[in-house]
């Protein structure tokens, strides 16, 4: 019997009873995955696997591949605990200050393109030939969209109070644009 001939006979008479298996300890559509795991070890070891208990072997195989989905699972699900405690310790809290509030109302009178341009350069600290790949402009482009976004801004932040709000100051990256 050719090694094809043996994996399609072992294929045929077992496949069900280590779904059924796999089924048993996991989800429907994990099983399905776990079992072409277990079938695909199956194929690269043909010749190490019995005759006459091949499917308590199978079990075996089953058993350790399921045994890597659970560990998998584990350590992808601390990784992304890991991740998002990263995150919140990143992400500094906003603070609900007066000009805070002020500077967040302001923007949102402004156009799509000026927020943008705005939050790239003070945000994320970015230099206009940083903002033009991310927006897909030339970087004269943006640097006049700036300066256009910050007058739009000062004009913006002095009307939402009775008496004018200095602008925020520029970080060192829009002082080098």
């Amino acid at each position: 019997m050719t090694p094809a001939e043996r994996f399609d006979e072992l294929f045929r008479d077992h496949h069900a009873p280590v779904l059924r298996y796999l089924q048993r300890r996991t989800g429907p559509g994990d099983a399905a995955d776990l079992a072409a795991e277990v079938f695909l070890v199956a194929w690269r070891r043909i010749a190490d696997t019995p005759t006459d208990q091949a499917l308590l072997w199978l079990y075996g195989v089953a058993h350790h591949v399921l045994a890597n989905h659970h560990r998998g699972r584990r350590r992808r699900a601390h990784l992304a605990a890991e991740l998002a405690d990263a995150l919140r310790r990143a992400t500094p809290a906003d603070e609900p200050t007066t000009l805070g509030l002020q500077v967040r109302a302001a923007l949102a009178t402004l156009p799509a393109d000026d927020r943008e341009v705005l939050t790239l350069a003070i945000w994320e600290e970015l230099r206009p030939a940083e903002i033009a790949s991310v927006v897909g402009m030339t970087p004269g482009a943006v640097r006049v969209r700036l300066h256009r976004a910050r007058s739009r801004l000062q004009a913006a932040l002095a009307t939402t109070d009775d008496e004018p709000v200095a602008a925020p100051e520029r970080s060192p990256a829009e002082q080098s644009a």
